[in-house]
C-alpha cells in the first residue's frame, strides 16, 4: 500500500516558510484591499499609479514607458497594460504615444491621479504600520524582504 503523506521535510505546516509567506500574504492582501475600497482601486492599480506617481516626481522630464513601470512594479508587462487602461479611463494617467517607438506608450499620472495616489498611500500606510506593527525590527525585515525580491 502507498505512503499517503505528502513527503514533506517538516514536521508541522506551520515550519514551513512558504506556506506561512502564503497565509501571511493573504492577510495582508485583504488589509490593501480594504485601505483602498474607499478609493475605488484595487491594489494592482494603487501600485502602478503610485510607482509611476513615484518616477515621474523622481524624473520629471523622464519618457517612462509601460514596460518600464511594469519593470520597476515587479509586474507582468501585459496585465500592466491592461490595468493602466483602466486607470486612463478613471482619468488618473494619460498614455501617449512614445515619440521614437511607434510600439511603446509614454505614461504620466494626471492631477486627478497624484491627488488620488496620495490619499490612498496615506491609508495604505496608515494600514502596513497597524499589520506590521509586530514586527520588532522593520529595518532589517524590510531589508529581508529586499533581499527574497531580488531572488
Amino acid at each position: 500500500m502507498p505512503d499517503g503523506s505528502l513527503g514533506t521535510r517538516f514536521e508541522s505546516a506551520a515550519e514551513s516558510p512558504g506556506l506561512t509567506l502564503w497565509h501571511v500574504t493573504n492577510r495582508w492582501q485583504a488589509a490593501m484591499r480594504a485601505a483602498l475600497a474607499p478609493h475605488g482601486i484595487t491594489h494592482v492599480q494603487y501600485v502602478l499609479l503610485a510607482c509611476l506617481v513615484w518616477l515621474h516626481a523622481a524624473e520629471p522630464g523622464r519618457q517612462l514607458t509601460q514596460a518600464e513601470l511594469a519593470d520597476f512594479a515587479g509586474t507582468d508587462v501585459m496585465m500592466t497594460s491592461q490595468v493602466l487602461r483602466t486607470l486612463e479611463a478613471k482619468g488618473l494617467i494619460q498614455r501617449a504615444q512614445h515619440p521614437t517607438d511607434g510600439r511603446a506608450r509614454v505614461l504620466l499620472p494626471t492631477k486627478i491621479g497624484i491627488t488620488a495616489a496620495r490619499r490612498a498611500t496615506h491609508d495604505v500606510e496608515d494600514a502596513d504600520a497597524i499589520f506590521f506593527a509586530s514586527v520588532e525590527n522593520m529595518g532589517t525585515f524590510a531589508d529581508q524582504l529586499t533581499r527574497l525580491a531580488r531572488l
